[in-house]
């Protein structure tokens, strides 16, 4: 079954590039291929990328968005490693007995428009991370310890925790708005979101909304390394298959690809694959709010025994992956195989669900109290890779008996009444990243998932300096939420990216995040040649 499922994908995957033009004629190889970026400028120089949708770039409510990375610049800045490093703040030291933080900022930057950069942009920034009311910033339980925030002189901040946060400078790393354009606008529908202004490495050009069209230069009075490419061209671009083509096609230079179209590439005259790990999961993330997890929240994690996860990553993701079984084990501070505690048993998972009070009915689908074991799980149809692990596993569970209805959407719908969808995450950095996600009253909990445990493990953790000691609570945390999980595990994929073989300089040591960012975390390192 698995070399047919193989052998199913390969082939579809085969049909549907074949049409889809000569990789000779990359973007720019010449006049007659026409301009790419949408101007007259000459493209020599110039990076067209095939990209996901964008509404906005702002630091504060795109958190999940590449460009952000490239275009803002935080306190600090992590490194290939994931180590903060100085960015806007030339030198930091951190007085382990008051828990404060002093940033040295750096004199010699500007914001894109001219005006320079100071103290007070940090506080401006911070002041709406810690208590902007209207906006749903996911990542609000970052900074939650955080007491005060003063600036004595134009380049000095001072933030004082009220209790040590192992990974507070990963935090640091958030990029930082101006104050003069952003100050008594509304963040959720102010202009900026279209048009930013940051300090970073590129400033936009042109946005060309109708037509899917960015454009960005680079920052030639940028206060570290200038970057190499002139231009960058950011495509957004809503399927895989049209990134695929457009590679192909010579309409991009490079794109993040699902497994089965970036295998397409391997070894073809032309064309570079690079392929990154990556702390990105897939998984069904059961909504809480609905009537029926509360009801059958304890049921969740039996499901993992239905589930022939190996097979689904084989198939689905062609081998470019692995197995989950906990949301943080690709962390070093994660990685707990005891908590691997679901094999593929269909006789075990008969035996726990007839423990849990399931009987199968006459129709095969097992009941309790009255009531099917039937769930809702959307899934945005565009997205060809969640989609084809949401079929598997809805296959995977009805034949064992619990039916999983896949609804497609063409976005996420959190107001009809599903009872999850097909989620991604990621904690490539510090495993404190889950606390958002996981605890009670996490910013980042969308589906309203509570553990006590799991709150009491993930505080403690947060608040332990000694990364011993935190091997050992996130150990735990592994192990109490792999037996009461509020997202059913599937797998994790790694970050493939697909580029013209002009390209040099993508540096693969950087753990991705989830939808494979942080691909640009060197960007001024990157050449193109044509």
């Amino acid at each position: 079954m698995k070399r047919i499922l193989a052998f199913l994908f390969a082939a579809i995957l085969a049909l549907g590039l074949a049409a889809c033009g000569s990789p000779n004629n990359a973007a720019g190889n010449s006049p007659e291929s026409g301009d790419s970026s949408g101007s007259t400028a000459d493209l020599s120089n110039t990076l067209v990328f095939a990209g996901e949708g964008t509404e906005t770039i702002n630091p504060v409510l795109d958190v999940h968005g590449e460009l952000v990375t490239i275009v803002f610049d935080g306190l600090l800045v992590l490194d290939g490693n994931g180590a903060p490093q100085p960015c806007l703040a030339e030198t930091y030291d951190y007085d382990e007995a008051s828990l404060t933080y002093t940033f040295n900022l750096r004199k010699d930057v500007t914001w894109h428009d001219g005006e320079p950069f100071t103290a007070e942009d940090v506080l401006f920034t911070y002041d709406v991370l810690m208590n902007d009311e209207t906006i749903s910033a996911s990542t609000r339980s970052n900074y939650e310890d955080i007491t005060s925030i003063e600036a004595p002189d134009d380049y000095t901040v001072v933030i004082t925790l009220g209790a040590p946060v192992a990974a507070m400078e990963t935090y640091f790393a958030c990029g930082i708005m101006p104050k003069h354009l952003l100050d008594g606008e509304d963040m959720n529908t102010t202009s900026f979101n279209q048009a930013p202004v940051g300090t970073g490495k590129y400033k936009l050009e042109s946005w060309d909304i109708a037509g899917g069209m960015i454009t960005f230069v680079r920052n030639e009075d940028y206060f570290g390394k200038v970057p190499n490419i002139e231009r960058l061209v950011y495509k957004t671009v809503g399927d895989e298959t049209t990134k695929a083509t457009m590679l192909q096609s010579g309409e991009a230079d490079l794109a993040w690809l699902n497994a089965n179209y970036a295998a397409q590439f391997r070894g073809v005259e032309g064309f570079t694959n690079w392929d990154f790990t990556s702390a990105d999961y897939r998984g069904c993330a059961m909504d809480f709010r609905t009537e029926f997890w509360q009801q059958n929240g304890d049921s969740i994690g039996v499901l993992n025994y239905a589930l022939d996860k190996e097979l689904i990553v084989e198939s689905v993701l062609q081998g470019q992956g692995a197995a989950a079984y906990s949301p943080i084990q690709l962390n070093p501070l994660g990685t707990n195989t005891a908590a691997d505690i679901y094999d593929y048993d269909l006789e075990k998972f008969d035996e726990e669900m007839t423990a849990l009070g399931w009987v199968k009915g006459t129709d095969g689908v097992y009941e309790r109290n009255g009531q099917d074991f039937h769930f809702t799980i959307q899934v945005r149809e565009y997205e060809e890779e969640r989609v084809d692990i949401a079929n598997l596993v809805s296959s995977m569970l009805n034949q064992a008996g619990v039916e999983m209805e896949v609804v497609f959407v063409t976005k996420f719908d959190w107001e009809s009444g599903y009872n999850g969808f097909l989620a991604g995450y990621a904690t490539q950095f510090d495993p404190d990243m889950a606390y958002a996600q996981f605890t009670t009253n996490g910013s980042d909990n969308t589906m309203q998932y509570s553990n006590a445990e799991v709150d009491q493990l993930l505080a403690e953790a947060r608040h332990t300096p000694d990364d011993m000691e935190r091997l050992a609570i996130y150990g735990e945390f592994e192990e109490v939420y792999a037996r009461n999980p509020g997202v059913l595990l599937v797998a994790y994929l790694d970050g493939n990216y697909v580029g013209i073989s002009g390209i040099e300089g993508l540096d693969t040591t950087r753990i991705l995040g989830h939808h494979a960012l942080g691909v640009m975390w060197n960007i001024e390192e990157w050449t193109i040649t044509r």
